[in-house]
């Protein structure tokens, strides 16, 4: 069997790979295996399965979402930066790109920079680097063992500049190596599952949440959760950006209340009202 890429039906992840064994992140203890058994799904079977849409959020930012869902079913975002100033960052990614939507990334000025928060954002980060080939492929180091799908040129420690004002923070909890972009001029933050935000139909956001694994109710340690804290206390934004969710409702004074009510008590997985 030669050697391509693979989808876990249940949950989306991608491998490089002759016939994968498993999947590492339905085999993480923040996911559920699925209950019929391993089903992976070939490239060639999801592009001919899937299409995708995509829209612009704000001046400068770019959603691109797969459908029908596929797996976990994220968000890949898309920051559209002159080139003067190092292009675009590409931030998470969907599931699985239609044709429509790589060419729509590449009259959009293509992708400088690549990086993603855990492997629950990873979505396809292998399409877009073999489409747009860019030079920073950004993971944080505690999460390479992920990355059998793509090739990291920029494995980082506690932070990584991608271009002025566009950083990469470590932040753990989560996952080992979860990692949030801070967008200075736009004040966004782009925080992988740092926070979990329960939306209505109309996409107003309702509840949030910080979790190690939400749906199996398993909290954060309050060292986890200080760590958190520790790393976004200096940053200012007023909008947050999940793999699932865009909530501009949620600034920094209300990410750290929530941290800190957190704090305040034992460790346990609680929705707070927005």
């Amino acid at each position: 069997m030669p050697l391509s890429h693979f989808a876990c039906a249940n949950c989306g992840f991608w491998q490089q790979h002759f016939a994968p064994p498993d999947c590492p992140v339905c085999s993480d203890v923040r996911n559920d295996l699925p209950e019929d058994g391993w089903n992976f799904l070939p490239e060639d079977d999801v592009a001919r399965t899937h299409d995708g849409d995509f829209r612009q959020i704000a001046d400068d930012l770019w959603a691109f979402t797969t459908s029908p869902h596929l797996g976990l079913g994220g968000t890949g975002w898309l920051i559209v930066r002159p080139v003067a100033e190092g292009g675009n960052i590409a931030f998470e990614a969907a599931p699985y790109y239609s044709r429509a939507m790589l060419d729509t990334i590449a009259e959009l000025g293509g992708i400088a920079s690549l990086a993603a928060s855990h492997p629950h954002g990873y979505g396809a980060l292998f399409q877009l680097q073999r489409a747009f080939d860019p030079d920073v492929v950004a993971i944080q180091k505690d999460d390479l063992a992920y990355t059998k799908a793509f090739r990291v040129t920029a494995p980082y420690d506690d932070t990584l500049e991608l271009a002025p004002g566009y950083t990469l923070h470590h932040v753990g909890g989560h996952y080992a190596g979860q990692a949030a972009l801070h967008d200075a001029k736009a004040k966004r933050l782009f925080c992988g599952d740092m926070f979990k935000i329960d939306q209505d139909a109309d996409g107003r956001s309702t509840h949030i949440s910080s979790h190690k694994a939400f749906h199996k109710d398993i909290p954060l340690t309050h060292g986890e959760v200080q760590a958190y804290r520790d790393v976004i206390a200096p940053l200012a934004f007023d909008a947050v950006l999940t793999p699932f969710e865009y909530a501009p409702e949620i600034g920094r004074d209300r990410a750290l209340e929530v941290l800190d009510e957190a704090l305040a008590r034992p460790p346990q997985v609680r929705r707070v009202p927005v």
